[in-house]
């Protein structure tokens, strides 16, 4: 088994790392039902210790749950369960890829990508403005 200097062993082995283990525990306290969209989720203390983890890797694993849209901050009150829909889905819907985010966090994560993308359409036409002009003036300075 190959580890890394801290003991850890890489993500492309299969095997998931501490903070992906942290986040997938309270995904299933989600969809189980054990936590409900607004219920405060546990603590950054209460994490380290069920895990023995660091303060890095519960930090790490609730942005990932943040980024998901499965959990959102309040400052000064911590973290709570998104408020999304989980509705009624069965033991076989929640083993496809796509029942793994809520559905808020996949539309407002395409909705961003649909923005960004047209963003970079807008700057990659500036960009070949700018170089059709620079042609055309090394053009007409060649001459």
């Amino acid at each position: 088994m190959v580890t890394t200097r801290r003991g850890r062993r890489p993500a492309a082995g299969g095997v998931p790392l501490t903070f992906e283990v942290i986040a997938e525990t309270v995904r299933e306290l989600i969809r189980s039902g054990g936590l409900r969209p607004g219920d405060a989720l546990p603590t950054q203390a209460v994490l380290m210790r069920e895990f023995g983890a660091s303060s890095l890797t519960v930090q790490k694993a609730m942005a990932l749950l943040k980024h998901e849209g499965w959990a959102v901050s309040r400052p000064g009150k911590g973290a709570f369960v998104a408020h999304h829909d989980h509705a009624d889905r069965d033991a076989d819907d929640l083993d496809a890829p796509e029942a793994t985010v809520p559905a808020i966090g996949t539309t407002a994560r395409v909705e961003a990508l649909e923005r960004a993308m047209a963003e970079a359409a807008q700057q990659i036409a500036d960009l070949r403005g700018r170089i059709e002009a620079l042609e055309s003036g090394s053009d007409e300075r060649g001459r």
